[in-house]
C-alpha cells in the first residue's frame, strides 16, 4: 500500500513538472541543463522534470510609467517632467538571454533618454513641440532596445511641472501678447474705417444732394429714439452764400 502511494506521488510530481500550459499571450523560453533550446507556446508544453526549466514571457503591450525627472533645459530652466512608455516583447529569447531584467532595463533607458533629449531643447520648444520630442524619444529607445527583442511603439510626455516664478513670467508674457494683438486689431479697424470714410466723403463731395439725404437719414434715426431734442440739418452751402453776400455788402 505504501508503495502504491509513493508511486502515485511520483507520478503526480512528474505530471506537474512535465506538463505546462502557456496562454495565448505568453511564450515559454525553455532551458535544458542551462542551455537555451527555444521558445514554445501557446498551448500544452511537455518538459523533462529537473532537466528542463521554463521562463514565461508576456507578449502583451506593457505600459511603463517614467517617474518625474528633474531636468534643466537648454535655456537653464529647471522643470520636472514625467512620461509614459508603451512597448512589447517581440523576441522572447532575446528578452530573457540578452538582458537580466528587460522591464527594469527599459525603464532606466527611458529615464536617461528623457533627461538627455530635454536637456538639449529650450522651454518654449518643450511646450510647443511635444509631438516631435515624443517621436525622437521613441526612435532612440526603440533602437537601443531592439537588441533585447523589444519593440517600443509609443512614448508620451505626460506632465511638465514649471516653477512658480516661471509660471508667473509666462502669464505676464501671454497677457502682454494678447494686449499687443488687441491694439493691432484696433488700429487695423481704425485704418479700414478711415479708408471707408474717405471714400464716402469723396462720393458725397461729387454729389451735393447725397449730403442732404444723409442729413434727413440722421434726423430719422434721432427721432426714432423718442428724444425731446430736434435736429434740423442746415446745408453748408447756405453759409457759403451768406459769406459771399457779406463780402459784397462790405465792398
Amino acid at each position: 500500500m505504501a508503495q502504491i502511494v509513493l508511486i502515485v506521488i511520483v507520478v503526480i510530481f512528474f505530471l506537474t513538472s512535465a506538463l505546462k500550459v502557456v496562454r495565448e499571450y505568453d511564450r515559454g523560453v525553455i532551458f535544458r541543463l542551462g542551455r537555451l533550446i527555444g521558445a514554445k507556446g501557446p498551448g500544452l508544453i511537455i518538459l523533462i522534470p529537473i532537466i528542463d526549466k521554463m521562463v514565461k514571457v508576456s507578449l502583451r503591450v506593457v505600459t511603463l510609467d517614467i517617474p518625474s525627472q528633474d531636468i534643466i533645459t537648454k535655456d537653464n530652466v529647471s522643470v520636472k517632467v514625467n512620461a509614459v512608455l508603451y512597448f512589447r516583447v517581440v523576441d522572447p529569447q532575446k528578452a530573457i538571454v540578452e538582458v537580466e531584467d528587460y522591464l527594469f532595463a527599459t525603464g532606466q533607458l527611458a529615464q536617461t533618454t528623457l533627461r538627455s533629449i530635454l536637456g538639449q531643447v529650450e522651454l518654449d520648444e518643450l511646450l510647443a513641440n511635444r509631438d516631435e520630442i515624443n517621436d525622437k524619444m521613441q526612435k532612440i529607445v526603440d533602437e537601443q532596445t531592439d537588441a533585447w527583442g523589444i519593440k517600443v511603439s509609443l512614448v508620451e510626455l505626460k506632465h511638465v511641472d514649471l516653477p512658480t516664478e516661471m509660471q508667473r513670467a509666462m502669464a505676464k508674457q501671454a497677457e502682454a501678447e494678447r494686449d499687443r494683438r488687441a491694439k493691432i486689431i484696433h488700429a487695423e479697424g481704425e485704418f479700414q474705417a478711415s479708408e471707408k470714410l474717405a471714400a464716402a466723403a469723396e462720393i458725397i463731395g461729387k454729389q451735393p444732394a447725397a449730403l442732404q439725404l444723409r442729413y434727413l437719414q440722421t434726423l430719422t434715426e434721432v427721432a426714432a429714439e423718442n428724444n425731446s431734442t430736434l435736429i434740423f440739418p442746415f446745408p453748408i452751402e447756405f453759409l457759403k452764400a451768406f459769406s459771399q453776400f457779406t463780402d459784397k455788402t462790405t465792398d
